[in-house]
């Protein structure tokens, strides 16, 4: 199914329903990083003891609502020179369209691996979502070279905030095609409402358990 702009237009014109959005953000972020806080402690030992003179956070360029660049936060799961390696790599890119994903990556350190197959890596995202760069669901933040390649239409996935998790992380996530990806951030902004976001938050939840593998 294809949407128009003018219906992702009315998505972003509702105020109120925004502001409600924020308000769900910024307790769900708060109360997760106060409840996960021991864990994260955890990790931040961990990585700094595998490597005391690397950064513990990761952050990178991204791209979020209507087309505004912000600094990502994630844990760092790779080598320090990671991004120097990716044009080497690139050929090996097993993710159709404008991303780059590939199996056995040689650029992810042994903590890392630990940490993206649970993905507490993506926790520090939750600061993007205090900052309100992001939101706690939404379509998957895009880097600049990716929205450098987008259509007209995938240009309309940026009509909403970006998500920590979302429609497409628990819809198959790197066994879809890109375009795939897209029409299911387009079905999500379509239909965005509260109740959806929790039901993808639980599922989210039984993806992190284990639980979700048929999800």
């Amino acid at each position: 199914m294809f949407y128009s702009s003018q219906e992702l237009k009315k998505v972003q014109q509702n105020k109120r329903k925004e502001q409600r959005y924020r308000v769900l953000d910024v307790i769900i972020s708060t109360l997760a990083l106060i409840i996960s806080s021991p864990v994260l402690l955890l990790i931040t030992l961990m990585i700094k003891l595998a490597d005391i003179k690397a950064p513990v956070f990761f952050h990178q360029k991204r791209i979020g609502r209507d087309g505004k660049a912000f600094n990502m936060y994630k844990f760092r799961t790779m080598v320090v020179d990671a991004e120097q390696q990716k044009a080497q790599l690139l050929a090996q890119n097993e993710v159709e369209g404008h991303m780059f994903k590939m199996k056995d990556d040689p650029r992810i350190t042994k903590i890392g691996k630990i940490l993206r197959k649970t993905s507490l890596d993506e926790f520090p995202q939750l600061l993007n979502v205090l900052q309100g760069h992001m939101s706690v669901v939404g379509p998957r933040p895009p880097l600049p070279d990716e929205v450098a390649q987008y259509t007209s239409y995938d240009m309309m996935r940026l009509a909403v905030k970006p998500g920590c998790t979302g429609l497409w992380q628990v819809s198959g996530r790197n066994k879809l095609s890109f375009q795939e990806m897209v029409e299911l951030d387009l079905h999500y902004i379509r239909n965005r409402s509260i109740k959806f976001n929790f039901i993808i938050l639980m599922k989210t939840w039984r993806e992190l358990t284990g639980k979700g593998s048929g999800i």
